[in-house]
């Protein structure tokens, strides 16, 4: 058996049926108990996002909501929706958005646990935090063993995914794009990636989430204005567009009856993918948060998810459908047989992925649909590849932070930063397929021991929901003391919460 050839058994095999239902499940089961509260809370998301606190040890709400978008909003929100469309079909597309729906309430979940638990930095005092932290941390006081094992296993299985199995993706989009527009050798866009890449991961957290909010914004904005644009100009096609989705989704057409367990399959995997509800990334950027209360930040996160594909991916989708630039495929691979061709004439010579997009902007901005998505994909990728080089650092960090000798945590910290680089520089040159199927075996590693690990500790975040509402409906500006509500293991809460009080006694 070819390394390809393991690439694509594990995948299936960590890409079943099982890990499918398991995310859609958990999604309904966090939503129903949150009672619905990627609805409910919409006015607290956006509050947040205006009015978050920040210091020099934490980013605002709004950088740590920059942070987590430059790792969701990437190659899956162009590339990977597209792929999906290719072996999913357009029902996939409502299955990306059914997962991001229920995946708000997950995120919720996850980024609230990440606040509770996080912890300061050694050697920088900056704010730390994620799952492997909240692993360990739940209960520690009645399983410390299972617990530190639990915690120990997440944050290498993450640093293994962020550093070697994802970035390549990331890469090899961006250097496929600017090949198919401006005819770049890949190895040259490999070069560049990985010289400016060292740049910024060099810079530590408050750089990169500097960085996350100058780039992120202003690119989303713009990408989401193009797709805009395409619809008004495409508005005749819009009930067909929403035909092929939701008569796909349920295989009420013919044509993708046979794929319905497809498009559910490549939906959610696309969609977690791009979105990362459930897949425990977003968490590392929420706990670098300064908030009063974890909750806040707990709905900042979700609304990402809302932002990620409920927007920018809907906007992909809008672009490929409406200008039928897209080719449907049998066997889940390329080339193979094309069992739905649109009605825009793409050859089925171009390989699923960005090609989708750049020759659907381009049959409406003739000249111009290449160049514009090898620009956009080219600061979405680098800003992905740098929010991974993050949590990979954070998980580093979680593994070496009660060494003694810091020379030698320092030394490790440098050797992932050389192996981050190195897996840009060989994902770059690769190809597409290899690629994708090591970030699909990464991102699904992840949300295995994730979405299991939070449903057993999903108390706590529970808890901080309720406490937020109470003291919202008294009219307060919610403040987090762990100890009231039977929390344990916060200490960074319960240190604050003292601080507090002892600032307010002097002041009497």
């Amino acid at each position: 058996m070819s390394f390809a050839d393991r690439i694509v058994a594990a995948n299936e095999l960590i890409w079943s049926i099982p890990l499918i239902a398991l995310c859609l499940l958990a999604g309904l089961y966090f939503s129903l108990r949150t009672g619905f509260l990627q609805v409910r809370h919409i006015p607290d998301m956006l509050s947040q996002l205006k009015r978050g606190e920040k210091s020099e040890n934490g980013t605002s709400s709004f950088q740590s909501l920059m942070m987590s978008l430059a790792g969701r909003v990437g190659m899956g929100n162009i590339g990977g929706v597209a792929t999906a469309i290719a072996f999913g079909g357009p029902g996939a597309v409502f299955w990306m958005w059914t997962s991001a729906f229920l995946g708000a309430a997950t995120s919720f979940i996850e980024c609230t646990l990440g606040q509770i638990y996080k912890e300061k930095d050694p050697d920088t005092g900056e704010y730390r935090g994620g799952p492997a932290y909240y692993f360990e941390k739940a209960y520690k006081h009645k399983a410390r063993g299972l617990s530190l094992t639990y915690g120990i296993v997440f944050a290498a299985v993450t640093i293994l995914a962020m550093s070697f199995f994802l970035p390549g993706v990331q890469a090899n989009g961006m250097a496929s794009a600017m090949n198919t527009a401006w005819g770049v050798p890949t190895w040259v866009t490999a070069v560049g990636l990985v010289i400016l890449l060292a740049f910024i991961v060099i810079g530590g957290v408050k750089r990169i989430a500097h960085f996350a909010v100058i780039v992120v914004p202003t690119m989303a904005l713009l990408y989401i204005l193009i797709a805009a644009i395409v619809f008004f100009m495409n508005f005749s096609e819009i009930p067909r567009v929403f035909e092929l989705i939701f008569g796909s989704a349920f295989g009420v057409q013919p044509v993708f009856g046979a794929i319905l367990g497809l498009a559910v399959r490549w939906g959610v995997q696309r969609g977690i993918y791009s979105n990362e509800a459930g897949q425990g990334t977003g968490p590392h950027a929420a706990a670098a948060a300064e908030v009063s209360h974890p909750a806040k930040q707990g709905f900042a996160q979700s609304f990402a998810v809302y932002v990620d594909t409920l927007f920018v991916c809907s906007a992909t989708a809008f672009i490929i459908i409406s200008t039928g630039m897209f080719n449907t495929f049998a066997g889940e691979t390329w080339p193979s047989e094309t069992i739905h061709e649109g009605h825009g004439g793409l050859s089925v010579d171009v390989e699923p992925g960005p090609g989708f997009v750049q020759q659907g902007l381009d049959s409406v901005f003739p000249g111009a649909g290449p160049s514009f998505i090898a620009i956009v994909l080219a600061f979405f990728v680098f800003t992905t590849i740098v929010a991974y080089y993050y949590m990979a650092e954070t998980n580093l960090t979680y593994l070496t932070r009660k060494m003694k000798n810091r020379l030698v945590a320092r030394g490790l910290l440098r050797v992932l930063q050389a192996l981050v680089l190195v897996s840009v520089a060989y994902g770059a040159v690769t190809t597409a397929g290899a690629a994708w199927g090591l970030g699909d075996i990464g991102v699904g590693s992840m949300a295995w021991l994730n979405i299991i690990g939070i449903l057993f500790l999903q108390g706590p975040a529970l808890k901080a929901l309720k406490d937020y509402r109470e003291q919202k409906k008294r009219g307060l500006d919610p403040q987090f003391d762990p100890r009231r509500l039977g929390i344990e293991n916060a200490t960074f809460w319960e240190d604050r919460a003292d601080h507090r009080q002892e600032a307010t006694a002097a002041k009497k």
